[in-house]
């Protein structure tokens, strides 16, 4: 019997079309500005499976593809991670998921991102696909979620959840509006700076200059109030920030590799933040350890191939003379 740590994850697959440039076109113009094209399976849930699983965590994905070539190259990705896909699902009336991703490099400066994701298969799961999770979701030490699936679906998942007393954590992205209701139902929540303040309405106030950690306290106690228990805001370069009511911690960005390609970042980071508390680590220490994931992503082109590994992170995080490295070490 397996005694690695059991994280189950419902959401996305998305196979993303990948375009790097050196120029984003205004409307209506067309540029010859594009350094190169490929493809990459992705998927805000199939990226954080993927995370989990790549770090060791006994990961379970519940899904839906079409029944088309991407769909088969986003099962063999989630099953070559390591992944149980026994309920990924197949859509009769649905393509699979793509997304449009530009990454636009400009000289001295950060590489930024634009996502455009055509939804398909993920919107035709039902909660009548998701039903038998009832008599089995007390098998995972964990339940994480997104918001590119329907709503719906993920309310079911949490109400099983919450009747097995199993911690949830929603990585609210891309933003919707969620009732008080669903929101106090959750042990975690994950938003960056925009869907936070998409939320709350408080606006976080964040630049290549530096965060307001105010107006980051702001809206985490907004989201608290609702009745979430625990928030983490993550800010991009600006870092990342958690509240519980009781400790307000905050991490800045580690800033210490080249940025090629932010798609993934905020995946990995909530991937890797769950993983480690399920192996036991606190907040504090689960914090460092998905920001040395995330960092680590960014230095890599594509969404699930640069996830890392354990041991990358680790050792990522030596090289950086992390003063706690002797509790990561196997």
């Amino acid at each position: 019997m397996s005694t690695k740590q059991k994280i189950l994850v419902v959401g996305s697959f998305v196979m993303d079309l990948i375009v790097r440039t050196r120029r984003v076109p205004r409307e209506g113009e067309t540029v010859i500005e594009g350094l190169s094209f490929s493809t990459a399976p992705g998927g805000k849930g199939a990226n954080q499976a993927v995370q989990a699983a790549r770090l060791g965590i006994d990961v379970t994905m519940v899904g839906k593809v079409g029944r088309d070539m991407f769909g088969d190259q986003l099962i063999k990705s989630a099953e070559e991670a390591g992944i149980d896909t026994r309920y990924v699902m197949r859509a009769d009336n649905a393509s699979t998921a793509v997304g449009n991703i530009i990454i636009e490099v400009k000289e001295g400066e950060k590489a930024k991102n634009r996502i455009i994701v055509v939804p398909g298969a993920n919107m035709a799961l039902t909660v009548d696909d998701v039903a038998f999770l009832k008599d089995k979701i007390s098998d995972y030490d964990m339940v994480m979620l997104q918001l590119e699936i329907p709503l719906e679906v993920n309310e079911a998942v949490v109400d099983y959840a919450n009747a097995a007393g199993v911690p949830v954590m929603l990585n609210s992205a891309p933003p919707q509006p969620l009732s008080d209701s669903f929101l106090k139902k959750l042990d975690y929540i994950s938003p960056n700076e925009h869907e936070a303040a998409a939320m709350t309405g408080v606006r976080i106030v964040a630049d290549k200059n530096g965060v307001d950690l105010g107006t980051v306290k702001e809206a985490a106690n907004s989201l608290l109030a609702k009745g979430v228990r625990n928030v983490i805001i993550t800010l991009g370069s600006n870092g990342v920030a958690f509240a519980n009511g009781k400790d307000f911690i905050y991490k800045p960005c580690i800033d210490i590799v080249e940025v090629l390609d932010p798609t993934a970042a905020g995946d990995s980071f909530v991937g890797s933040f769950c993983s480690a508390l399920c192996m036991g680590f606190d907040v504090d220490k689960a914090l460092d350890f998905a920001n040395y994931a995330a960092t680590l992503t960014v230095s890599r082109l594509g969404a699930q191939p640069s996830l890392p590994f354990y041991n990358e992170v680790v050792n990522l995080m030596e090289s950086d003379g992390y003063k706690h490295i002797n509790l990561f070490r196997k």
